[in-house]
């Protein structure tokens, strides 16, 4: 069913020792200019088509009713109002670019509806860099919650948890730059990538449901072509690939999703897909 914003598809999840529940929650599917973009005058930033119109890149995962959020996009604040998330059990980041980190001052929210601490999870040059330009948020400056926004941070080297549910980092090369992507169960988040090592092919492994950046139709030094994500979709094999990360490049949503290969949509902002 190409092209429809609501579809939900069901899959089994082993989280732990049970059959999870996903819910997935297309946040933003755009590329770090966002779509439309400034000053573009291209069929793509004019088109009527609601599913042209692309905030920068997050999603939010309801996993059997823990709520994590992978990364912290700046049109945060637009995002979780549409969506309507009012709880954070966990942000995880996959590397420090501004279009995956600037939105971090809108968690202060959560702060202040769930008085406490919101556990923030990412590898250790990302968490080195959070702590660096964030500084205020790590720190423990008022006697009370929300008067900033109040994170802990959590340092992975290896697969983690939250509230039970395991965490599985992918190795991701952006360009020259290391980065991760996620999994968690039979479900894989990935983005940025140029080049993923034979070791995340590996992890990737009868993964059923995948999302996977494909920039646009020209060579990028940093990210996978369309061409090139296809054929990493096509090595991996899911049931199910949904392409992210896009830039007005691409080409518009009702021209490009048509000539895709079966089993393989383009993510719409505002999606929601049922993973159960």
């Amino acid at each position: 069913m190409a092209g429809c914003p609501n579809r939900q598809v069901g899959i089994a999840n082993d989280i732990g020792n049970h059959t999870a529940l996903i819910t997935l929650t297309f946040l933003g599917t755009g590329t770090s200019t966002g779509i439309p973009v400034i000053g573009c005058d291209c069929a793509v930033c004019h088109s009527p088509d609601p599913r042209d119109n692309r905030l920068r890149a997050s999603v939010h995962l309801d996993v059997d009713g823990t709520s994590i959020l992978i990364d912290t996009s700046p049109d945060l604040r637009q995002q979780m109002l549409r969506a309507n998330v009012r709880h954070l059990d966990a942000v995880i980041y996959t590397h420090m670019h501004a279009d995956h980190t600037a939105g971090l001052d809108e968690l202060r929210r959560y702060n202040i509806m769930q008085q406490q601490w919101i556990p923030v999870w990412a590898e250790a040059s990302t968490g080195a860099e959070l702590e660096e330009r964030f500084a205020y948020a790590f720190a423990r400056q008022f006697p009370f919650f929300g008067g900033k926004p109040d994170l802990e941070l959590n340092v992975f080297a290896e697969p983690f948890t939250v509230n039970g549910v395991e965490v599985t980092p992918l190795p991701v090369h952006h360009g020259s730059l290391p980065i991760v992507g996620y999994r968690i169960g039979n479900f894989a988040y990935i983005t940025d990538q140029k080049v993923l090592p034979e070791e995340t092919f590996a992890l990737l492994e009868g993964v059923d449901t995948l999302v996977l950046t494909a920039l646009r139709e020209q060579d990028h030094p940093a990210h996978m072509t369309l061409a090139e994500a296809l054929a990493t979709i096509e090595r991996i094999a899911p049931r199910q690939a949904y392409l992210s990360h896009l830039g007005h490049e691409t080409g518009r949503h009702a021209e490009v999703e048509p000539t895709l290969p079966d089993g393989v949509n383009i993510a719409v902002d505002g999606a929601v897909v049922k993973i159960a």
